[in-house]
């Protein structure tokens, strides 16, 4: 009898409630791809939309999941992936065109498996891959420097948490400001290590000041209102794409940037090896809380789903099986 696994499949697109925890086939290993032991994934906003349909090039069933942590259980590369070596993995069609990390075990391509040197802890570490990474090269992208201060759009998102404390890790004297549309939830933002919080009131902020750098998570859906509070010569980061809305509409480059400023992005997809383990390496270097928000078990997969999309969301949310 062919051995199974615990998995989280969507069969058809819907709700959270379309996410079914249930047993499935165990992935046997082939050429080129080695089978992963899943200790832990991130929940993000993709598989959200994937979820609802919203991925054309999906198809169902599929188990989704773009990230996870663990140790190699099975290798076609014992010099590169020996078995029991820690490993993360992210992106790369993972949970698209074929089953990513919403299960005990994930059937990977040895190129996108990343043997990785961490202490954290297997909750800790689940948090980091997708949206640690995220920050990570948005940080670098912003080219932020001491005495700066930086908007974060979206700032209660996994990604701005995330920011947030790499940035206060790195360079000092930095006013890093969160904005969220729920005046409610400044407190968490404070708590979670921004300077300041504003509010987002329809798509504008509610101020009129101007910053060094921005970091822009909710996407082309805010990207002219954000790029009026860049001074000039200030940088804008693209990043994600939170609101909604894949394509700039009536955006004026010449008009809308910042005067003699710079428009560039952050992309999670355009992963490195050596740039994951820097992240790591930075993380444990400056001792970055990265405990995740909130961890829920497998079987509560789309519970974890519906928190994400709530309202009530904030921060990294982790699964582990």
């Amino acid at each position: 009898m062919a051995e199974t696994m615990r998995a989280v499949v969507v069969r058809e697109p819907g709700g959270p409630e379309a996410l079914a925890c249930c047993e499935v086939p165990k992935p046997q290993v082939k050429p080129g791809w080695s089978l992963v032991r899943v200790r832990g994934f991130g929940v993000n906003h993709s598989e959200i939309f994937t979820r609802r349909g919203l991925s054309p090039s999906v198809e169902f069933p599929r188990i989704l999941g773009i990230e996870c942590v663990g140790e190699v259980a099975e290798t076609t590369d014992c010099e590169r992936l020996p078995v029991g070596a820690r490993v993360a993995s992210l992106m790369g069609e993972m949970g698209r065109a074929f089953d990513g990390g919403y299960a005990e075990y994930a059937l990977l391509p040895n190129e996108q498996i990343h043997p990785i040197r961490t202490r954290l802890s297997w909750p800790e570490a689940a948090a980091v891959p997708e949206t640690y990474y995220t920050a990570y090269l948005s940080m670098k992208n912003l080219r932020i420097e001491e005495g700066m201060d930086v908007v974060v759009r979206g700032g209660t998102s996994g990604v701005g948490v995330a920011f947030a404390k790499l940035v206060h890790a790195g360079f000092d004297g930095v006013g890093v400001i969160g904005t969220t549309r729920d005046a409610a939830k400044e407190g968490r933002l404070i708590a979670a290590g921004f300077d300041a919080c504003m509010l987002d009131c329809k798509g504008e902020l509610k101020t009129r000041d101007c910053y060094d750098r921005a970091l822009e998570l909710v996407g082309p859906a805010t990207m002219k209102d954000t790029c009026s509070h860049v001074r000039a010569g200030g940088i804008v980061c693209s990043t994600g794409q939170l609101g909604g809305q894949w394509y700039l509409d009536g955006f004026d480059p010449i008009m809308d940037l910042p005067a003699n400023g710079y428009l560039t992005s952050a992309y999670s997809a355009n992963v490195d090896g050596g740039v994951l383990q820097e992240l790591f390496d930075y993380i444990e270097a400056h001792d970055i809380e990265v405990t995740p928000e909130r961890v829920f078990p497998i079987e509560r997969t789309a519970d974890a789903h519906a928190y994400l999309e709530s309202s009530r969301s904030f921060g990294k949310v982790v699964v582990l099986p």
